[in-house]
C-alpha cells in the first residue's frame, strides 16, 4: 500500500505516523481493490486510540499488563486504555426488575443446550490441496444426491463410502451437544431440521460431510432464577459498552483531528 497518497493523522496536534495506521488496515474490513476504504476505517481506530492513550496519560493513568489468555499480555497500550475506562465508565449492576423484564420480553430465548443424534458421511480430504479438494467434492454432491432421493439408502452408503471411522456404524455419531464437534459442522445441524439431509456438503479441516440429523430433542425454555446471571451480565456488558461509547464520543468533540473523520453517521 502506497501511504504516501493518504493524508496524515494528527490527533491533537500529535502525528501518528503512517507506519501505525498501514498495520491497522490489516484489521478492518474492506472490498478487494478498495485500499482507501481499509485505510479510512483505520484511521477513525488509530485516532480513537490515540485520544484514549493521550487521555490516560494526561490523567496519570497507571495500570499493569493483564494476563487476556495461557501466556498471553495485553500490551502497554491496552493496559493503558482499559485502566483509563476503569475510571472514566462507572456502570451500576441492573436492578432485579430490570432483569426479569428483559427476561419477559421472551422467555424462550433461554434455553437449555439441545441436543442432536447424528449420521453423516465424510468424503476426506486436506481443504488447502485444491485437487484433492474438488475430488472430494464430487464424490460427496455424488454421495448427497443419492441419499437425498433415498434416505433409507444412508447407513448402507455410509458403511461403503465414507472416510469416517463411524462407517461400522452406519455413519452414525450418536448424540451431540453443542461444542462437540466442528464450527461449521455445528452451523449446519442448527440449520437443519430433524430426519433432513444437508442439500451441500459441508467442508470442515476433515474434507466434506453429508450430514443427516436423525433426531432432535430441542432444548427446553429455562426458569428465570436459573438464567438471572447471564441476564444481569449481559445488561451490565451491554450498559458498560454504551457508556464507554458516549465517553469516547465526549472525547472525539472536543478534540482537534486531521485525517480522520470521527463525525456521527
Amino acid at each position: 500500500m502506497n501511504t504516501a497518497l493518504f493524508p496524515n493523522l494528527i490527533v491533537n496536534g500529535e502525528q501518528v505516523p503512517h507506519a501505525v495506521v498501514a498495520a491497522e488496515t490489516q484489521n478492518q474490513d474492506a472490498p478487494k481493490g478498495k485500499p482507501g476504504i481499509a485505510w479510512r476505517k483505520a484511521a477513525n481506530a488509530v485516532a480513537i486510540r490515540t485520544l484514549l492513550l493521550q487521555e490516560a496519560r494526561s490523567r496519570g493513568i497507571v495500570a499493569d499488563r493483564l494476563e487476556v489468555g495461557p501466556g498471553r499480555f495485553e500490551t502497554d497500550e491496552e493496559a493503558l486504555i482499559r485502566g483509563l475506562l476503569e475510571v472514566a465508565v462507572d456502570v451500576s449492576p441492573p436492578s432485579v426488575a430490570d432483569i426479569r423484564a428483559e427476561w419477559e420480553r421472551d422467555p424462550t430465548r433461554f434455553r437449555s443446550p439441545p441436543l442432536w443424534e447424528v449420521s453423516h458421511m465424510l468424503c476426506a480430504c486436506d481443504p488447502r490441496n485444491e485437487e484433492h479438494r474438488g475430488e472430494a467434492l464430487a464424490r460427496a454432491q455424488a454421495l448427497a444426491a443419492a441419499v437425498r432421493d433415498d434416505p433409507k439408502a444412508f447407513p448402507v452408503l455410509a458403511a461403503r463410502e465414507s472416510d469416517c471411522d463411524s462407517k461400522a456404524s452406519g455413519g452414525t455419531l450418536g448424540q451431540l451437544n453443542p461444542g462437540d464437534t466442528v464450527p461449521e459442522f455445528e452451523a449446519a445441524l442448527r440449520g437443519l431440521v430433524e430426519g433432513e439431509i444437508t442439500l451441500e456438503p459441508v467442508l470442515t479441516r476433515y474434507g466434506y460431510h453429508v450430514i443427516k440429523l436423525d433426531a432432535l430433542a430441542e432444548g427446553q425454555v429455562l426458569p428465570f432464577e436459573a438464567v438471572r446471571p447471564k441476564i444481569g451480565e449481559a445488561l451490565e456488558k451491554a450498559a458498560w459498552v454504551r457508556q464507554a461509547r458516549a465517553y469516547v464520543d465526549q472525547l472525539v468533540q472536543t478534540a482537534e483531528i486531521e485525517g480522520a473523520d470521527l463525525r456521527p453517521v
